[in-house]
């Protein structure tokens, strides 16, 4: 290390230099982060607050790309799954993207989400009441331009659903604030029967008869193989309900776009890794070349090729280390100031992973730079390659 502290001193605007770039590659490392995570939770966050062993049978050969929209299962599949083993509870769930307008003009998306009132599915409610009136509507916390006692209509449909309650946090599908509500009320408008310049009602919504809904979610039993989504149970359920079951984190990719965004992230992600281990590599191969002579010198007073390959990597981990830490701080910073329409999180964990891969990644690329050290010919100190 003596050696390592002495030079990093002796050549500080050469490797400020090089810290630089690693810095700014760590905050890169960050933003990425924080925009992969702010896209899933804008895309997902609906389904990641559900419990994770919950999984969603899908109607046998739906695509799995916008499932949630294709699939269509019926009252008969849904007995079939309640009757499976390791099934501690199998809720019906309708899912469907509208257009709306508020009571004082203003245009809105949302995501309706039919779920049973106390069913498993049913949303958290922070503020407001819960799913009691079949006209009443649950909406995500994150939701702007609607508060309690605010009617929405239904575009096409002119149908009527008030505001009655928001969820703790963010509830979206398809970065479009979910609107839970009765699974009754979300058949009646499916069915195309929900009334047209008015709310829908309980004599409504009892007298309908349609046996339809989107997905059926389910929840395994603590400890079951169901719970832990393992292939042959739920393979058993579908062979017998003709479904197609995915895991809560597969059923991510049902949701629109979310396969694609998070491809194209993680792949602009691997290359900053790779870029960061090259331009590391390329520093400390042009580092060894310059000082050859000096490590030379070293080897012919009886440094070991070990200790100079320590020394050399001793460097890297701290300029990594250092800057790392530097770019990430910057990162953070620079996240704080994010706009509120930004899709951006950051997230402890993601950071923490994020940064300890590009470290990990940048000794790669300096050992395989600094290995040019056992190479070296104690005869080139006493002028044998001249």
């Amino acid at each position: 290390m003596f050696l390592a502290l002495r030079e990093l001193s002796f050549a500080r605007g050469r490797f400020s230099l090089m810290g630089v770039v690693i810095a700014l590659i760590a905050v890169l490392m960050v933003l990425l982060s924080g925009l992969s995570a702010g896209l899933v939770n804008d895309g997902v966050s609906g389904l990641k607050s559900l419990p994770t062993s919950t999984s969603f049978a899908f109607d046998a050969g739906t695509k799995a790309d916008n499932a949630f929209s294709r699939s269509v299962v019926d009252d008969a599949q849904l007995a079939t799954w309640r009757d499976q083993s390791d099934v501690a509870e199998a809720s019906p769930m309708g899912a469907s993207i509208v257009n709306a307008v508020t009571d004082t003009g203003e245009q809105v998306d949302l995501t309706l989400f039919g779920v049973e009132p106390g069913s498993f599915l049913a949303p958290d409610v922070a503020d407001g009441t819960g799913l009691d009136d079949p006209a009443g509507i649950v909406v995500s916390g994150t939701a702007d331009g609607l508060e309690i006692g605010t009617v929405v209509t239904l575009d096409r449909l002119d149908t009527q659903l008030e505001v009655v309650g928001f969820t703790d946090e963010q509830a979206t599908f398809g970065h479009v604030d979910i609107a839970y509500l009765p699974l009754g009320t979300w058949q009646l408008i499916a069915a195309g029967e929900a009334p047209a310049g008015s709310a829908p009602t309980a004599e409504q919504v009892a007298a309908l008869d349609f046996d339809q809904y989107s997905v059926i979610g389910l929840l395994g039993t603590e400890g079951s193989a169901l719970a832990a989504g393992d292939a042959d149970a739920l393979a058993a359920g579908d062979a017998a309900a003709d479904t197609t079951t995915m895991t809560l984190e597969e059923s991510f990719n049902a949701s629109p776009g979310y396969e694609a965004e998070t491809l194209t992230l993680s792949m602009i992600q691997w290359f900053l890794y790779a870029i960061g281990a090259l331009v590391v590599g390329a520093f400390f191969t042009v580092w060894t070349i310059q000082r050859s002579h000096e490590l030379a010198v070293l080897r012919a007073m009886g440094a070991s090729a070990r200790y100079l390959l320590r020394d050399g990597l001793a460097q890297a981990a701290i300029l990594l280390l250092v800057f790392t830490a530097v770019g990430v701080a910057v990162g953070v910073g620079l996240g704080a100031l994010m706009p509120d329409g930004m899709p951006f999180a950051l997230e402890a964990p993601a950071i923490a992973v994020a940064s300890a891969v590009t470290i990990l990644l940048g000794l790669l690329g300096a050992a395989v730079a600094v290995l040019r050290v056992t190479c070296i010919d104690p005869i080139t100190a006493l002028g044998g390659a001249r």
